[in-house]
């Protein structure tokens, strides 16, 4: 096996794997999951509260 065998078969594994991800995350079985997941920034009730120091953090 030479370098040109081992690189063709690397692209071939690599476009399958491709393929395949791209399968699973447009299957319509993940599709709620990602919905779910595309809306947890809006299911914040809190406003997050930042820590206010009177102190110089720098020294």
């Amino acid at each position: 096996m030479d370098s040109s065998m081992i690189q063709s078969i690397w692209t071939v594994v690599v476009l399958v794997l491709f393929v395949g991800i791209v399968i699973w995350a447009w299957s319509s079985k993940r599709k709620q999951d990602f919905d779910e997941a595309a809306n947890i920034p809006f299911n914040e009730d809190e406003v997050p509260t930042e820590k206010t120091s009177k102190e110089n953090p720098h020294g």
